[in-house]
């Protein structure tokens, strides 16, 4: 038998990363809307932007639409993922991987802007090590894993642009 028919498909640990990829939006969702949602219901938000209130702060009108903004492209990238995952489509590895980095400058880039509102804040409070301790590990087991394993390399070709097999002026030269 082929060895590359041997390791082609959602099998082995893509099993691990799949399931990873269908909980990953529900994930977000179940996090995200009961925080951001109540914001805007209560009149947090007008309490938090409005000039002269109590709880007024330069910085939270644009920290509140960076987050809402970065965490709703992250449901999309994610949900995207989902699609290439099961597609076995060959830019699937390339936008996992870049979702676990840009989601490792995000976590310490967000932290920081609120101590921007909150200097006594530290950067890395216990929920956001933990958020970003949990994205670090996984992508130091994820993404050497995408780079290198053969059935990443046999599963993920869907859609793939052709090679072109046809000699061109700078390969003959």
């Amino acid at each position: 038998m082929n060895d590359n028919n041997e390791t082609k498909g959602l099998g082995g640990w893509l099993i691990l990363v799949g399931l990873g990829v269908v909980i990953a939006p529900i994930r977000m969702l179940i996090t995200y809307i009961p925080i951001y949602k109540p914001i805007f219901e209560d009149g947090t938000w007008q309490a938090l932007t409005t000039v002269g209130s109590e709880a007024y702060h330069p910085m939270w009108g644009p920290l509140l639409i960076g987050e809402i903004a970065y965490n709703s492209i992250l449901v999309v990238a994610l949900t995207y993922l989902v699609y290439l995952f099961f597609s076995k489509h060959y830019l699937f590895p390339k936008v996992f991987i870049a979702i676990i980095l840009v989601s490792l400058v995000f976590i310490p880039l967000d932290s920081w802007m609120v101590t921007r509102i909150f200097p006594s804040e530290p950067v890395f409070d216990p929920d956001t090590t933990k958020e970003f301790l949990r994205t670090l590990i996984g992508g130091v087991i994820w993404i050497p894993y995408m780079l290198v394993s053969k059935r990443v390399k046999a599963t993920f070709v869907e859609k793939a642009p052709e090679k072109d097999t046809q000699p061109t002026a700078e390969s003959v030269a």
